[in-house]
C-alpha cells in the first residue's frame, strides 16, 4: 500500500488528528485496517463481530476519553454495528466510524450491498459526510475527529467512496492532534446561578457523564464541600465524585438507594453537571418538577429537555464549575449543617446495605450483595468495572453494595441498556490500559449474548474476570411477568447456557460458586488466570427474590428481600464444580 493509497492516508490522517486504536473486521480487499497495521501509531484489534466491535470501541473511549475508530464495510457489515451505535449516542461516547460506499453507477440498479448508510444512522450520529473527491479525505476525517470529542461528544460517520478508494490521495501533511475545546459560560448565566446557590436551602449536586475529566471532578469536590451539599451521580457519571467522600450519597433515580432518596426529596436546588438528566435518572424522584434547576453542559440541546432551568450554563464541565465557585460565599454554618444531614444518611446506608462483614460464616449462601462485596475486596490495584443492565446485576449500581473510590474506573451502558454490551466493552477498556484490572458483572443471557468476543479478549490477551449473576434465564421480563401474574416460562431458558463452555473454547476458565468460602476460593484463582491473559468467569445462581432496592421501590414492593444467615434465597440448583482448560 503506497504513501498515496487513499487507506494509507486515511490511517495517517487519523492517527494525526490522536486517534490510536482502529476496531473492525478485515474487508474483502486491503482497507483501513491494513493501512492501520502499518501505522505505529494506531493499534488494530481485529473482532468477530460488528456489533462487538461497536462496543468495544465504546469501552476503549469510556476508558481514554479519546476518539476510538471503527473501520466496517458497506451493507450488512455497517449495519450489524447499530445497536452498539445506538448505544454510543446514548452514552455520548466519541466513536468515529469509518466505512465505504459502492460505485455510484450501481447505485439505483440493484448495487451489491448498498443500503443508505447515513439515512440509518442519522439519529445515532452528530455528523455525517460522504467522501466523493480525493481533496476531502483529509479534512473529512479531521473534522469527523473534532466532533466526536467536542460539544457533547459522540458518534460521526465517514462515508469514502468507491470512486476515491480507487484513485490517488496527496499524502497528508503532518498536523498536530486535534484537541477538546474548553469554553466558560456566559458571566451573566454564572452570576445568576450563584445566586441560586447563595439562597438555596438544601442544593443537591448530580454528576453526569460530562463530569469524566480530572479537572471536573476538582470542581465538584470544590463546590459540594464549599455547599455541604450531597453529591449523587447518573450511572455513566459515576466514578466522577469519590464514593468514600462524607458528602457522596450513591446513584440518582432508579439507582438511589434508601435512604439517600429523602435527600433528593428534600433539595430546593439541584445542580446538573453534565447529565442530559434522562428518564433512568429521575426515575423515583417524584418531586424533581418542583426543583430550581442550574443546569452545566457543554450542548445546549441538554437544556429544557427534563426540566426548564432557573440557569442555563453552556460550557466545559470543569471551567464552568471554576466559573461558579469563584466569588461564591456560602454560609459555613449551613454549610456545617447540610454534611451533618448527609452524614447521617449515609451512615443508614451503610447499616442497611454496606459489606456482610468478615464474621459471616464462610458457608453461608451468596447473594448478590455478598458476592459484590466480596468481588470488592479483590480491587486491590486500579480496576474498571464494567457493567451490564439486567436485573439482578443492577445491585451493582447501589451505593454501598458496591463503593467506587478514585482509583476505580466504571463504564456502563446507556439508556438503550442493551443486553451483552458488558464483554466486548471490557474488551475495549482492556485494551485501553492493559496495567488496570478489567472485571465485568454481567447476567448470564448477557454473556451468551456476547460470546462472540471471548476470541478477542483471548488474542489482545485481556485478563477480563467476569461475575456472572445466573438466574437462568431473562430476569426483568421475568419479574415484570411474575408481578403482573403473567406467565413466565418464555424468560425460562430450557437448555444450558453455551456462555462457560464458549469461555473454555478460548483457553478461558469457569466455576459455579455457592457459598462464601468457594467463591473466595474463585477469585483467587480468576487473578491467577487473568494475569496469565486470560478470561475468568464465576458463576453465581441467584435466586429469583434477590431484586435490587431501586426495582422494587420502582414496582412499589419496597420491603427488604430475604437475606443474611438463615434467611438467604436459596439459589437454582446447577450441577458442576470447577471447570477448567489451559492452552497447550
Amino acid at each position: 500500500m503506497t504513501q498515496t493509497h487513499p487507506w494509507h492516508v486515511a490511517a495517517t490522517a487519523l492517527a494525526d488528528a490522536g486517534c490510536d486504536v482502529v476496531f473492525g473486521l478485515p474487508s474483502d480487499e486491503p482497507g483501513l485496517m491494513d493501512a492501520a497495521e502499518a501505522q505505529q501509531r494506531l493499534r488494530v484489534v481485529g473482532v468477530r463481530d460488528q456489533r462487538v466491535g461497536a462496543c468495544a470501541a465504546i469501552g476503549h473511549a469510556a476508558g481514554t476519553g479519546r476518539p476510538a475508530v471503527l473501520a466496517v464495510e458497506s451493507g450488512p457489515s455497517f449495519a450489524n454495528t447499530l445497536t452498539g451505535l445506538l448505544e454510543a449516542s446514548s452514552l455520548g461516547a466519541p466513536v468515529v466510524v469509518v466505512t465505504t460506499r459502492v460505485p455510484v453507477d450501481e447505485i439505483g440498479k440493484g448495487a451489491f450491498q448498498y443500503t443508505d448508510q447515513a439515512g440509518m444512522a442519522a439519529s445515532l450520529t452528530k455528523w455525517r459526510f460522504l467522501v466523493e473527491r480525493p481533496r476531502q479525505l483529509v479534512w473529512a476525517l479531521r473534522r469527523a475527529v473534532h466532533l466526536a470529542v467536542n460539544g457533547a461528544p459522540g458518534v460521526v460517520l465517514v462515508e469514502i467512496s468507491h470512486e476515491v478508494l480507487n484513485g490517488v490521495v496527496e499524502p497528508p501533511v503532518a498536523q498536530h492532534p486535534v484537541r477538546r475545546i474548553r469554553g466558560g459560560a456566559d458571566p451573566e448565566d454564572v452570576r445568576r446561578a450563584r445566586n441560586l446557590l447563595a439562597a438555596a436551602r438544601f442544593p443537591v449536586l448530580v454528576a453526569g457523564g460530562g463530569c469524566a475529566t480530572p479537572d471536573a471532578h476538582a470542581g465538584l469536590r470544590r463546590l459540594a464541600e464549599a455547599l455541604g451539599a450531597p453529591v449523587f451521580t447518573t450511572a455513566a457519571g459515576r466514578g466522577a465524585f469519590d464514593e468514600r467522600h462524607p458528602l457522596a450519597c450513591g446513584l440518582v433515580g432508579l439507582y438511589t438507594t434508601p435512604p439517600a432518596d429523602s435527600l433528593l426529596a428534600e433539595a430546593d436546588v439541584v445542580v446538573a453537571v453534565g447529565s442530559r438528566l434522562e428518564e433512568t435518572a429521575r426515575m423515583g424522584w417524584d418531586s424533581f418538577g418542583s426543583k430550581r434547576l442550574i443546569h452545566i453542559d457543554a450542548s445546549s440541546q441538554a437544556f429544557l429537555a427534563a426540566l426548564e432551568p432557573a440557569a442555563a450554563l453552556l460550557g466545559d464541565a470543569g471551567v464552568v464549575l471554576e466559573q461558579l465557585l469563584e466569588g461564591l460565599t456560602p454560609s459555613h454554618e449551613a454549610a456545617r449543617e447540610r454534611a451533618g444531614r448527609v452524614h447521617a444518611v449515609r451512615a443508614e446506608m451503610f447499616r442497611r446495605y454496606g459489606s456482610t462483614g468478615p464474621d459471616e460464616a464462610a458457608d453461608a449462601a451468596l447473594t448478590v450483595r455478598s458476592a459484590l462485596g466480596l468481588l470488592q475486596e479483590t480491587f486491590e490495584t486500579p480496576t474498571t468495572v464494567v457493567q451490564e443492565n439486567g436485573l439482578h446485576d443492577m445491585w451493582g449500581y447501589h451505593f454501598p453494595v458496591l463503593t467506587v473510590d478514585e482509583d476505580t474506573r466504571v463504564i456502563v451502558p446507556g439508556e438503550q441498556t442493551m443486553v451483552g454490551f458488558g464483554l466486548p466493552a471490557a474488551v475495549g477498556a482492556a485494551v485501553a490500559d492493559p496495567t488496570r484490572r478489567t472485571v465485568l458483572v454481567c447476567g448470564d443471557g448477557a454473556l451468551e449474548m456476547s460470546t462472540a468476543a471471548l476470541s478477542t479478549a483471548a488474542e489482545q490477551r485481556c485478563g477480563i474476570t467476569v461475575l456472572v449473576l445466573d438466574n437462568r434465564g431473562y430476569g426483568w421480563p421475568r419479574l415484570l411477568r411474575t408481578s403482573a401474574g403473567a406467565d413466565d416460562r418464555a424468560t425460562r431458558f430450557r437448555a444450558p447456557s453455551l456462555g462457560p463452555a464458549a469461555v473454555l473454547a478460548s483457553g478461558g476458565w469457569t466455576a459455579v460458586v455457592r457459598t462464601r468460602a468457594e467463591l473466595r476460593a474463585a477469585l483467587t484463582e480468576a487473578a491467577k488466570v487473568t494475569a496469565d491473559g486470560r478470561t475468568a468467569v464465576i458463576t453465581v445462581p441467584v435466586d429469583d427474590a434477590d431484586v435490587p432496592v431501586g426495582v422494587r421501590g420502582l414496582l412499589g414492593t419496597e420491603a427488604e428481600a430475604p437475606t443474611g444467615p438463615d434467611r438467604t434465597p436459596t439459589p437454582t440448583a446447577r450441577p458442576s464444580d470447577v471447570s477448567e482448560v489451559r492452552p497447550s
